[in-house]
């Protein structure tokens, strides 16, 4: 009886089908891709809520002033004595002193489906001006318009200011017009006019209070030559940035102060100039961001980074289990085992909006692993390699949430785990016969 050698399909079976496994782990690429455009697409649509409050509240704001402008004349004359123009420059004038203290409540508002924090603040400035020496910065023909001194304060959005803006001018008190009448240096904010006597030797203290609102974060631009900012709130996560950082923060539960104090040596601007020289004080500017303490789609992003990783992971766990048992798998089942993986990460996007990431990560893991060792029980026939193949999944999801709710040591968590994976599946492996 002659015996029947076996084709090459058949001895090559192994092979071939760890092949086509290989073959449509690459083809999950794409869905895997689309969940990451998914993501963008919701942070998107988060940002258009975000700036259509802001709109209507108050968008982030940074003040800068109180800046002193006093206007001078250059007049062109004919060799008659006749003038042939007139042109009008500026130059300005910093405080010597600026001390700012301010009151700041943020709140959440909903915006169908998202957050956005909105604040109110009450800030106060207060200072001291030095004499006014304008003829050290314009020519000497030049003449002095005191009588149209004006001050300038810079306020990004006017829609977020509460109240009249007042001015105490030594024992003068003055309200705040809308618009900056000397332009080129302001974009936006609000004047006074100012008029000065050129004989008035003294220093010249103000105050100026000021009610605001706005969104996300609130700035500061370190206009004196000595400036200190005193800020509280009941916000429970600040940001700390800009230019320069708090010499002292208390950060709790309850809220947060801080202070600065920055110096005019700090900055790259003089304390006082004429409009012939531009000045930009928004590299100098500093302050706080008042951030949502959990970004579900960061971690959403960072999540998917890991996927097609896990997906092979998985079908590697199915595929060894498959080489000791008697029943065989279709690519076909292998494909929907690798959608229900693909299908955790939009259910992972689509529940952390409603509840916090970490029980939303629960939920979706726990769906998919349970779907997946359910799928696992009818193809295998078997209740201790559904456990099995749960368990090891568990146990996948479980390293991706530790790596994810770490920041300095991600890195180092997630590639000593991969490192003892790849052992296991080394281990597994030695014995298949391929």
């Amino acid at each position: 009886m002659e015996s029947t050698e076996p084709s090459f399909w058949q001895r090559q079976a192994t092979t071939i089908k760890g092949v086509l496994i290989f073959m449509l782990l690459l083809a999950l690429l794409i869905p895997t891709s689309m969940i990451d455009g998914l993501i963008n697409e919701r942070q998107y649509r988060q940002q258009e809520a975000v700036t259509e409050v802001s709109s209507k509240w108050g968008q982030s704001q940074s003040l800068a002033g109180p800046v002193l402008s006093i206007p001078y004349q250059i007049v062109q004359r004919a060799a008659d004595g006749k003038e042939i123009a007139r042109e009008t420059k500026y130059t300005f004038f910093l405080p010597d002193e600026l001390v700012v203290n301010g009151a700041v409540n943020p709140e959440k508002r909903h915006r169908g489906i998202f957050d956005v924090v909105l604040y109110s603040s009450k800030i106060t400035l207060e200072g001291s001006f030095s004499k006014f020496q304008p003829e050290k910065l314009i020519p000497q023909n030049a003449e002095i318009l005191w009588n149209k001194a004006v001050l300038q304060f810079a306020i990004p959005d006017l829609r977020g200011l509460e109240d009249q803006v007042k001015l105490l001018w030594d024992d003068r008190e003055a309200v705040f017009e809308p618009g900056i009448p000397v332009p080129g240096m302001i974009n936006s904010g609000i004047n006074v006019a100012l008029p000065l006597n050129p004989a008035d030797t003294a220093s010249h203290r103000f105050r100026i209070d000021v009610a605001l609102k706005g969104s996300g974060s609130l700035f500061f631009t370190p206009l004196g030559k000595v400036t200190t900012v005193k800020l509280t709130s009941p916000w429970a996560d600040p940001s700390f940035t800009g230019a320069f950082l708090p010499d002292e923060k208390n950060v709790s539960a309850a809220g947060f102060d801080a202070s600065w104090k920055v110096l005019n040596l700090n900055r790259n601007y003089p304390q006082q100039w004429n409009s012939d020289q531009y000045m930009s004080f928004s590299e100098s500017a500093f302050g706080v961001d008042f951030i949502m303490p959990v970004d579900n789609y960061q971690k959403s992003t960072r999540s998917v980074k890991y996927a097609i990783l896990f997906i092979g992971l998985t079908f590697l766990t199915v595929f060894f289990v498959e080489m000791r048992q008697a029943n065989r798998i279709h690519p076909f089942q292998y494909a929907l085992i690798g959608l229900a993986m693909v299908i955790f990460y939009t259910l992972l996007v689509a529940i952390s909006e409603h509840i916090s990431f970490n029980y939303a990560y629960l939920i979706a893991a726990t769906m998919t692993i349970g779907l997946t060792g359910m799928y696992a029980k009818a193809l295998f026939n078997s209740g201790r390699v559904a456990l099995f193949i749960s368990g090891a999944l568990t146990l996948l999801h479980g390293f991706l949430f530790v790596v994810l709710q770490q920041q300095d040591y991600a890195l180092l968590i997630g590639s000593l785990g991969l490192f003892v994976i790849l052992g296991v599946v080394m281990y597994f492996s030695r014995r298949i016969s391929w």
